[in-house]
């Protein structure tokens, strides 16, 4: 890995959430700050408590603008919004300033980005039912983040252990994602995976496509999607010059990628490639959203609002969020290509 430190900022989430306590355990890892510059985006009153309830020894650094950081080890530089009321915020609790507040940190963090003044962004977790409290016109980071860089349809990776994960589909029903298993589709998709791939510096691109039908439909005995239109979209993308193969069974190609066979493996639905990485390891399987002007990872997990404040929550996915942003940003090429 390349020893550049880029400056990454991390949005603080929900105050009503776990997002400040991931946050300041995290910054009380020294690994933080010998792979990257962490600046938090958020209420410095919110996160002095967080750290106070995490009894973590570090001092708040508040700051303007990243370049004012100190980026050192026991002190957090904190970009201060003062959007909290803190003697009203009450942990585990819907409210709107907390999900207006959220926001705020979120937009904040991509105007950063879009003027280069940090080079990739950290998310912990925001609330959707507090978004609407607030009437904020997003329902999640994906929608806001999209909106907020004007970019269409992001392409989400999930990353653990070194297998990365891509999704064919997402949120439909399974009857649904069936429909949307086109030939094109899976020769559109492979294309954006590789371009994706080739934005965050990756030089080996070997993509297995999962099969769908169970032994990926035994040349149709178990189903024709594969004959009819996974397979035929994988020879128009390896025409394209992509390095695919495919339809692997999936009982086995999750493993198989796991192991090095393969660099990334193209799921055809949600639960199929959400089951693989957080069987591997929950806490660690990360999301990254391509196809933005800047680099974003994510924790895979929500708010936790039934812990918050308690000093309960783990921040393995926190610290593996950071990581990866801090590992590939230094490679990242901000243009489309």
């Amino acid at each position: 890995m390349t020893n550049v430190k880029e400056i990454i900022a991390i949005p603080m989430g929900d105050p009503a959430g776990i997002g400040p306590e991931i946050t300041a355990k995290s910054l009380a890892n020294k690994e933080i700050y010998d792979m990257c510059k962490p600046v938090v985006v958020g209420d410095a009153k919110v996160f002095e408590k967080a750290i106070n309830i995490v009894e973590k020894d570090l001092k708040v650094n508040v700051i303007s603008k990243p370049s004012e950081g100190k980026f050192e080890y026991g002190t957090v530089d904190v970009i201060d919004l003062n959007n909290i009321d803190i003697d009203k915020l009450v942990y585990g609790e819907v409210q709107a300033q907390c999900g207006q507040a959220a926001f705020e940190y979120i937009k904040t963090s991509v105007e950063l980005a879009k003027n280069d003044e940090v080079k990739a962004l950290a998310t912990t977790p925001i609330n959707k039912e507090s978004l609407k409290a607030a009437k904020v016109p997003y329902i999640g980071h994906t929608e806001m983040l999209e909106d907020l860089a004007d970019t269409k349809d992001p392409l989400t990776m999930f990353q653990v252990n070194g297998m990365r994960i891509f999704f064919l589909t997402r949120h439909l029903s399974l009857k649904d994602a069936i429909a949307q298993m086109t030939k094109e589709r899976v020769r559109d998709y492979l294309n954006r995976c590789d371009k994706a791939l080739q934005r965050l510096g990756v030089e080996n691109r070997k993509f297995a496509v999962a099969g769908l039908n169970p032994h990926s439909g035994e040349g149709g005995l178990f189903g024709y999607e594969e004959v009819d239109e996974i397979g035929p979209g994988i020879e128009l993308a390896v025409h394209d010059g992509i390095d695919a193969v495919g339809p692997v069974p999936a009982d086995s190609v999750f493993f198989q990628a796991l192991n090095g066979k393969y660099d990334a493996v193209l799921s055809l639905y949600h639960d199929q490639g959400h089951i693989a990485a957080k069987m591997t390891d929950f806490h660690r399987t990360i999301s990254i959203t391509n196809g933005l002007p800047f680099l974003r990872t994510s924790v895979d997990h929500g708010t936790a609002f039934d812990i918050a404040g308690k000093n309960i929550a783990s921040s393995v996915s926190m610290e593996e969020c950071i990581k990866l942003a801090a590992e590939y940003a230094p490679k990242f090429t901000k243009e489309t290509l």
